[in-house]
């Protein structure tokens, strides 16, 4: 399990309660949380109680290195052997920038290629467009509908489960 890890423009490290200050921009910006699984931290002690570890799973800050910056999160979750789960999250200022693109195939090559995943699993709201198209950028296949599956601060919401193989990313990014 790698505690720290990079990119071209980006470090992956555990996340930190120090780091709620600036993730708080992202969990309190109520058009990006729309399709989160929680509403939007009101305040700065709802992010910090939010990045308190749980035990379930694995999160990381996305760092800029030309800045230093914490721009985003990135979690892993292991639901069954094999099998990972993954989220992510970017502050909005930095969106455009394809940084949202090189942290997931970042934590893909880490899943597939250094941990030996056979099959990572992503889900989102069939209405949030850019992580739809994030995920298929990247080569994940929709493989259902699950309606009615999560009961959110915006009501009760559908998910698309979108998956991808070990076999398919490596035949897609490596010669």
């Amino acid at each position: 399990m790698s505690a720290e890890f990079e990119s071209e423009r980006l470090r992956f490290r555990p996340q930190r309660i120090e780091d709620a200050e600036a993730l708080h921009e992202a969990y309190r910006d109520e058009a990006l949380m729309r399709y989160w699984s929680s509403a939007p931290h009101r305040t700065l002690d709802d992010t910090v109680a939010y990045l308190t570890p749980s035990g379930e799973g694995r999160g990381w800050s996305i760092v800029a290195k030309e800045t230093g910056e914490v721009t985003g999160t990135l979690f892993t979750s292991e639901r069954r052997s094999g099998v990972s789960e993954i989220g992510y999250l970017l502050v909005r200022r930095h969106w455009g920038r394809g940084y949202a693109r090189e942290a997931v195939a970042r934590l893909l090559d880490l899943l597939f290629l250094e941990e030996g995943r056979r099959r990572v699993f992503a889900d989102t709201d069939p209405e949030n467009g850019p992580s739809i198209r994030l995920l298929e950028s990247l080569g994940f296949r929709r493989e259902g509908l699950l309606r009615a599956e999560w009961e959110t601060h915006i009501g009760v919401r559908d998910s698309v489960v979108w998956g991808l193989l070990r076999d398919e990313w490596k035949a897609r990014w490596q010669p």
